[in-house]
């Protein structure tokens, strides 16, 4: 995966808004960040994730998936790695942190089959 593939699949998912802090890009749901792109570094991403999430994506692919350090990473603050990133669970793990960021309004609406 790319930076380019990352934002595509971040960018795809509903109402999500590409913005920045901290000088590099983010991905905004309702306001709230799911996602940042080129943090730590060039080449990774971030997901907000819970922890379990966490836990479960890292058991999963451990060359994708890395928890950061400290508090923020054991809230599941989850950094990805794009190189050996594959789409359909980069797809996975952002549609994941969506919903945890989303507004409650939109998330019905996907369970109720009006998005995604």
């Amino acid at each position: 995966m790319t930076s380019a593939d990352f934002r595509r699949l971040a960018l795809s998912l509903p109402e999500a808004v590409e913005s920045a802090h901290m000088g590099h890009p983010d991905f905004r749901v309702g306001g709230k960040i799911f996602a940042t792109l080129g943090f730590p570094e060039h080449g990774w991403g971030m997901v907000k994730l819970t922890p379990e999430q966490q836990d479960l994506f890292v058991q999963a692919e451990p060359a994708v998936f890395e928890p950061f350090q400290g508090a923020w990473g054991r809230r599941g603050a989850t950094k990805v790695h794009l190189k050996p990133a594959r789409k359909p669970s980069l797809r996975h793990a952002l549609s994941v942190a969506w919903r945890n960021t989303a507004p409650k309004r939109l998330v019905a609406q996907l369970e109720k089959g009006g998005l995604m």
